[in-house]
């Protein structure tokens, strides 16, 4: 059997790109590409472009640039320019044209200073490493919101086919960490919602995964003020809980493990849906799928047909 090649890790972060490109061009006795000098969009190195000949990223984790942050980003540009290059690709459906992978912040903040050329570094990169990119390096300036880093993840795994433990290799982040940032996105979009505004924080939002009634816990959560000790603990306060632990506790059943544990979480962010499961003897046991719509239940029957 062909062993399945490795997946190249890439945590190192785009500071260390921009850094190999900047030293490629150091080595060139004219310095610094000029636009006109690119011989081929396959030419990689740090250039000027114009702005007209860039696009935005179609798979851009971040999905909101606060007006106010980019006024200021502007104002910066227009006193000291653009002192950190992008880094781009060439399009791939587009000669002469860029799509950018880093610096969308930068790209947009230089059109409203009408900044016509931006500094640029150019990386032939697949679909699946412009994406892993754009998530590492937003992860790693901390721009993402909770949900939005969900997404990412989510998609790589969707789109790419990537194992956790590949993506924790991939991202530098501990595969228990990519569990639980994964399971905010079995909450209800309301939730996802309060938690974009930033009114709930990650760990309140994990609080919630497991609720009984997320929606009205997280309402409360908000106006109330509560801290994230005080949601767990009213998180916990499930019925449907409290009366498994008492039928445990009167059978004499053992808590469940941590790989059981951990084995739930990973089938909870793989469908999206809550999962238990429950073992029985001699290696029998039951898995349950909760569902909070009708939606997640034809989706469901839709994976399980597959």
């Amino acid at each position: 059997m062909a062993q399945k090649p490795k997946r190249k890790a890439l945590g190192r972060g785009l500071s260390a790109l921009l850094g190999d490109a900047a030293a490629e061009v150091n080595k060139q006795p004219t310095g610094t590409v000029a636009v006109g000098e690119v011989e081929s969009p396959s030419r990689t190195g740090q250039i000027r472009l114009p702005i007209d000949r860039i696009r935005a990223n179609p798979a851009q984790p971040r999905r909101t640039f606060r007006e106010e942050d980019l006024a200021e980003l502007a104002a910066s540009l227009k006193a000291h320019g653009v002192i950190q290059p992008i880094l781009v690709r060439p399009d791939p459906k587009a000669e002469d044209m860029y799509q950018l992978v880093a610096g969308e912040r930068r790209w947009r903040a230089a059109q409203l200073a009408e900044v016509h050329e931006l500094p640029a570094v150019i990386r032939e990169l697949d679909d699946r490493e412009m994406l892993e990119l754009a998530i590492i390096e937003n992860v790693q300036r901390v721009d993402l919101d909770p949900i939005e880093e969900a997404e990412g993840y989510s998609q790589l795994v969707d789109a790419f086919g990537y194992t956790q433990a590949e993506l924790s290799e991939v991202i530098g982040k501990s595969r228990p960490y990519l569990t639980n940032a994964m399971r905010l996105l079995t909450l209800p979009e309301r939730v996802r919602d309060l938690v974009q505004m930033g009114k709930l924080t990650a760990g309140h939002a994990r609080a919630l995964v497991n609720a009984p009634a997320p929606i009205n816990l997280a309402e409360k959560a908000v106006a109330e003020g509560l801290t994230v000790r005080q949601v767990e603990a009213l998180a916990k306060r499930d019925p449907l809980k409290e009366y498994e632990a008492a039928s445990a506790k009167a059978s004499g059943k053992p808590e469940k493990d941590a790989d059981t544990r951990m084995l739930e979480g990973d089938l909870t962010a793989a469908i999206k849906m809550r999962v238990r499961i429950e073992h029985g003897g001699e290696g029998s046991g039951e898995v349950r799928i909760r569902y909070k719509s009708l939606e997640q239940l034809d989706d469901l029957c839709r994976k399980l047909a597959e």
